[in-house]
């Protein structure tokens, strides 16, 4: 284990005793979040990407050690396993650098090849490899003619031999890298529309014709080609323009000038490049491009989520949602500063002016039934004029917040909701999830599959295991850097915590209910299934507010609670005075602790007595959006305009400025630098300044800028 740990630092260009104290907590059961925050002495500061990262890294160098057992065992198992490929096998670092070492070796199911010799052709195309002096190769091959074993003649003999030939040449190491290698430098992706979509217009017409290198491909833009293509809309073709210095390279390593078998073994080289080595390069090139397009996928979608899990809470405050909706009406839920369903009704928009002022009746009776400080509006279809009705109902003063919905149908739908709502419609729970959304985003929507809010990029053409283990990953982190009260927290949003899962989190909750409130954190050991080792990992992200100790409400560890009261009392105040005054923390003598605590534990102590209990997330500030700019043909080129960004992708970010449609602010219009990405410059959920480029009302598209 110690070896594959300094590899792992190798590679990653961490510091090895770091990543070996990360390996030796993985390994003794201690999570991610718990060893950033609480274990930094160990690791040196190491943070939740850098372990996550030993973590796959280390798991890739085992998988690679079982495949490395397996081909060893594989090529000695046939006799063929000489001192010199065992060096080159063990030497390997890379699955693909593997796999071409072994593809002499491997068993294949039926080829060309494999046929030939099936039909005793291998002692030929042994004369023909070895370009052995002697007869002309016709005449050699005159002894394999055998009609029983379908050699039918000569040629046939022949061409048996070369297909023998060409299968050697195909998986030779050296060659295999590099027909690989000029592909990726020199081939190119050609388009074209395919079948009926070449007389159609598509949305994916603006790819059609599209010549370009292997090496430029955005991968967001390749993801876009692959659905394309899985629609039977694109062909998407990557190959040479010129083969020949290719085939010439090949005729060159294993042609002998001036025999008589160099004409077939050019043949045989030809063949080999055309119908399997060009084909392999393409496919396994084609997969890693996918392989790094999904990852990328992945990335955009953690970062946006990330954005909207830690999006600035509206806070516990009571609010009206309403869940728009035109033939079935819109849902509306007045709910108290809990986030508990007080009272819900339903009010139509598009049915005369009778039910209009119905409408605005039944709002501004539920608004009034709970003092709601804020409405919110799902931002589906209607959302927009929904959110136009609500700021004339109840006037400019109020504040009106779109709603992300992506997934409220599902919760709705879900167990969890069921528990929490089984006593109201399906449709009233998706609008209560919406108004939840606005109080408190993290704790609602850690009740949904992540991949179901919609806040990614072709992520639903990218493996679910990839992107399931990703988005898991953010929001434990978000979760965990943010807190959980336990005495309010659910049970999707417990099970979320370091150390918890989803029994000990529904236990913790069942114990709630019967022994009240939790006082102190200590007592999470009376919960059945909560060890001493669940305790240690979870009872940082735990706060209680009010409790019976002053830094059970803080992200200071239990273990560190007596070197906290020895601070207190060298500072002549109790701990709960230490907490109540940040403006004493500075009085404390830091190097009277820091060979106890070490220095990263004690900063990180010292920055939370100074704000015990804070939340980070940013404080709210609802989007001031124009009242005259409601449709897009209230848009003019020119305006500047205040938006929401609703969505960040590799090619730039969209933004909701009021309208039915959020408009695009592309990658080159985002600053007045270049942007490498982004999500270097905007976040989901970040309030930004815009100016419209341009409106394209027949196809719904808004060019904005935010220079």
């Amino acid at each position: 284990m110690a070896n594959l740990a300094s590899i792992v630092a190798k590679d990653l260009k961490l510091p090895p005793r770091g990543v070996d104290a990360v390996v030796s907590l993985l390994d003794g059961g201690a999570t991610v979040p718990f060893i950033a925050r609480y274990r930094k002495e160990a690791t040196g500061g190491l943070d939740e990407v850098q372990i996550r990262a030993i973590a796959e890294r280390r798991t890739y160098l085992a998988q690679l050690g079982e495949r490395r057992s397996a081909i060893l065992a594989s090529i000695e198992e046939q006799g063929a396993l000489t001192p010199e490929l065992r060096r080159q096998i063990e030497a390997a670092t890379s699955k693909t650098e593997l796999e071409d070492l072994y593809a002499p070796f491997k068993p294949k199911r039926r080829t060309r090849a494999t046929m030939a010799l099936e039909r005793g052709l291998g002692p030929l195309a042994e004369q023909m490899w070895r370009q052995a002096k002697g007869p002309d190769p016709r005449h050699a091959a005159k002894a394999f003619v055998d009609a029983k074993r379908e050699v039918e003649d000569v040629e046939a003999a022949l061409a048996g031999a070369r297909d023998i030939c060409a299968e050697r040449i195909a998986d030779e190491p050296v060659g295999r890298r590099h027909v690989r290698e000029i592909v990726a430098r020199h081939g190119q992706f050609r388009v074209t529309k395919v079948g009926k979509a070449k007389k159609e217009r598509t949305k994916y017409d603006d790819h059609a014709g599209r010549v370009e290198p292997y090496g430029r491909m955005a991968t967001h833009r390749y993801l876009a080609l692959c659905r394309g293509e899985a629609e039977k809309v694109l062909r998407v073709g990557l190959g040479l323009d010129d083969d020949q210095r290719l085939h010439r390279w090949l005729t060159q390593r294993v042609v002998r000038g001036g025999t008589p078998w160099a004409r077939h073994l050019d043949e045989a080289a030809g063949d080999a490049l055309k119908r399997l080595m060009m084909p392999r390069a393409v496919s396994e090139l084609r997969a890693e491009l996918a392989d790094r397009a999904h990852h990328d996928a992945v990335a955009v979608f953690a970062t946006n989520l990330r954005d909207l899990l830690l999006a600035a809470p509206f806070g516990e405050r009571p609010i009206v949602a309403i869940d728009p909706g035109q033939r079935t009406g819109c849902k509306c839920v007045a709910l108290d500063r809990t986030g508990a369903l007080v009272a819900h009704d339903t009010i139509y928009l598009v049915q005369g002016d009778r039910k209009l002022a119905e409408a605005e009746t039944t709002l501004r009776r539920l608004v009034d039934r709970v003092k709601a400080e804020a409405v919110a509006v799902g931002n589906g279809t209607h959302g927009r004029e929904t959110q136009a009705f609500v700021r004339d109902a109840l006037g400019p003063e109020a504040i009106v917040v779109s709603v992300n919905e992506a997934g409220a149908s599902i919760y709705s739908a879900s167990d969890v909701a069921r528990e929490e709502l089984g006593h109201v419609d399906v449709v009233v729970r998706g609008a209560v999830s919406i108004g939840r959304r606005l109080q408190d985003p993290l704790a609602e929507l850690v009740k949904i599959d992540p991949a179901s809010i919609g806040v990614g990029q072709y992520q639903h053409d990218v493996p679910a295991k990839l992107l399931a283990s990703k988005l898991d990953e953010v929001v434990e982190d978000a979760v965990n850097g943010v807190g959980v009260s336990l005495n309010t927290a659910s049970p999707s949003l417990l099970a979320r915590v370091a150390g918890l899962g989803s029994k000990q989190s529904q236990a913790i909750v069942s114990h709630r209910e019967v022994h009240g409130r939790f006082r102190r954190r200590k007592q999470l050991l009376d919960v059945p299934g909560v060890g001493p080792k669940a305790f240690e990992q979870a009872a940082g992200f735990l706060r209680i507010p009010d409790g019976d100790h002053p830094l059970d409400a803080s992200a200071v560890h239990p273990e560190r609670y007596t070197l906290v009261e020895r601070m207190a009392r060298d500072v002549g105040v109790s701990v709960s005075e230490l907490v109540k005054r940040p403006q004493l923390v500075s009085n404390i003598d830091r190097s009277r602790y820091e060979e106890e605590a070490g220095a990263f534990t004690l900063a990180d102590i010292l920055a939370e007595l100074e704000k015990p209990g804070r939340d980070p997330r940013d404080a709210f500030r609802p989007p001031a959006f124009r009242d005259d700019v409601r449709t897009l043909e209230d848009l003019r080129p020119g305006m500047v305009l205040e938006g929401v960004v609703t969505n960040v992708t590799n090619f730039g970010a969209f933004v909701d400025v009021g309208v039915k449609q959020d408009g695009l602010v592309h990658i080159s219009q985002l600053a007045d630098r270049f942007v490498q990405h982004p999500s270097d410059v905007v976040s989901v959920g970040a309030t930004l300044s815009v100016r419209v480029l341009e409106v394209d009302l027949d196809r719904g598209r808004i060019s904005l800028s935010a220079k």
